[in-house]
């Protein structure tokens, strides 16, 4: 079965161990965050610096592993038809918004649909990490400046992933402008059990 999530919302929900979960952007060049917590014990959860450690590039793709701050992986990535993902950047958040568009005024956030849905998790605003950003387009400049430019993901395009772990998943469709190519749209996904 395949859910949708709402354009500028989020969801959470647990995958056991085994099970593959199915990102998909349906309508080209949309962002989703996700975040990763040990179900059992979410102290551990997704860490964007050991995984760039543990996989040594910045540019996580199919065949690598997504790694807990305590050194386990946690899922593997098994399949993605786009090829590009960021684990550099924070989820957008209000400050985002007020900070860096000079927006004044409420404005949805990753971050905010993060920690609202993860909450029946008993999984606190701080206990947020770093998402992995599927789908979203940062660019490095060989002085080291970050760009954000419109994802490269066409309609249809996935990202399949595998759990090592029995795990507590929030996904988000993105809420900042940039990111998605100054526009929003919806994200997909299904969950296949294990057979």
């Amino acid at each position: 079965m395949v859910n949708e999530i709402p354009k500028q919302s989020g969801t959470a929900f647990v995958l056991k161990k085994g099970e593959k979960l199915r990102v998909i952007d349906p309508f080209g060049q949309q962002v989703s965050d996700m975040v990763l917590f040990n179900a059992t014990d979410p102290r551990e959860k997704i860490s964007s610096g050991k995984t760039l450690d543990f996989e040594e590039t910045i540019f996580i793709t199919k065949g690598h592993y997504l790694w807990s701050n305590r050194s386990n992986q946690m899922m593997k990535i098994v399949e993605d038809t786009n090829g590009r993902n960021d684990f550099l950047l924070a989820p957008c958040s209000p400050e985002t918004f007020s900070i860096m568009y000079q927006y004044d005024g409420y404005h949805p956030s990753c971050f905010e649909n993060l920690y609202t849905n993860l909450a029946p998790y008993n999984i606190q605003p701080d206990d947020v990490p770093t998402a992995f950003n599927i789908f979203m387009n940062v660019q490095v400049a060989e002085s080291g400046a970050l760009s954000v430019e419109p994802p490269m993901s066409k309609a249809g395009d996935y990202v399949a992933f595998e759990a090592l772990m029995d795990l507590i998943v929030g996904l988000t469709a993105c809420s900042a402008e940039d990111s998605n190519g100054g526009s929003f749209k919806p994200i997909a996904y299904s969950v296949i059990a294990v057979k």
